[in-house]
């Protein structure tokens, strides 16, 4: 397939402003890049899943602290890193069957504790309004700033006691933000109110029967991976700039393969918020075609950190 990006210079069009991101590919391009497909979301998947069988048996088996420590570092960053997945089907792009996203957005939401109706128009909110400090509510709660802040975010105890705040809230009927139609609401809050019912029914059997299985493979991994989720979902957009432009308002971080395979190529992040229903699969090629006009970049997660850091030390150009 010739896939072509779009080129400017001599002999084109006068433009007022420079071209977005739609100008920059090719629309039969673009409509191959978007083209949904379930093979690489199953054979993802498999893996991910496979990983977390394989990691979560050596921790059951485990006969000596340090095989058990190796393998609950893998399972939990596996485990919390679903909510990569979670994010993915609830763009709809991870899987070309409608059906298929939607009930493992359900699952890992379940799992990784983010309701999935809430959580989609939370998302899509955040993909309209990107680093609008006013209307992105990912900016509600202000980014750390400084050493104590970065590093207390950086334990995740912000994140739970805001999710926990926020399940219970849906709980109860009181959605915050006008991002949620009013016709959504009740299915939102009954979606939040069946996690409420399953964690406390996994809570009464664990206590009555004294099994501590969803301790070791599910609580205790969550708390541990928690951490590593928070330090790569910071690096999407901190440090960049408060603007409209998804080019700019966005990190790519190019990451190693393990990375990307467990974040479903969202280290890809431009390319992500510019093109967001082309699916997982196809960033790696996308973010080749436009990478000269990707305006925020760093060679690893540590050098996005550096940046992050920069910024709020004085040292940023951003």
């Amino acid at each position: 397939m010739n896939l072509k990006v779009k080129r400017f210079g001599a002999g084109a069009p006068h433009r007022d402003k420079p071209p977005g991101p739609l100008d920059l590919i090719e629309p039969a391009t673009l409509a191959a890049l978007r083209e949904p497909r379930d093979g690489p979301g199953l054979l993802r998947l498999a893996g991910h899943l496979g990983l977390l069988a394989v990691s979560g048996t050596a921790i059951l088996t485990a006969t000596h602290w340090a095989p058990w420590l190796a393998a609950m570092l893998v399972y939990a960053i596996t485990l919390t890193f679903l909510f990569t997945l979670e994010h993915e089907t609830t763009h709809e792009s991870a899987f070309a069957d409608g059906r298929l996203n939607r009930l493992i957005a359900a699952v890992t939401g379940l799992l990784v504790v983010v309701p999935a109706r809430w959580f989609r128009y939370f998302h899509f909110a955040h993909h309209r309004h990107t680093q609008d400090v006013a209307r992105d509510p990912e900016l509600a709660t202000p980014k750390p700033a400084n050493w104590p802040a970065y590093l207390f975010y950086l334990t995740a105890l912000p994140y739970w006691a805001s999710m926990i705040r926020t399940l219970a809230r849906l709980g109860l009927g009181r959605i915050d933000g006008d991002y949620v139609p009013a016709a959504r609401r009740p299915s939102i809050v009954r979606e939040a109110r069946l996690h409420l019912a399953l964690y406390a029914a996994v809570a009464m059997v664990s206590f009555a029967t004294g099994n501590l299985i969803a301790v070791k493979l599910w609580l205790i991994p969550l708390i541990i991976g928690q951490p590593l989720l928070r330090a790569y979902l910071l690096a999407e957009h901190g440090a960049c700039p408060r603007v409209a432009d998804m080019l700019k308002n966005s990190r790519t971080t190019f990451a190693g393969r393990a990375v990307c395979f467990m974040a479903w190529n969202m280290p890809y992040h431009t390319a992500h918020h510019a093109f967001p229903t082309v699916p997982f699969h196809r960033l790696p090629e996308l973010t080749q075609m436009i990478r000269d006009r990707i305006a925020v970049t760093a060679t690893s997660y540590p050098d996005a950190h550096r940046q992050i850091r920069a910024g709020w030390l004085g040292g940023s150009k951003f």
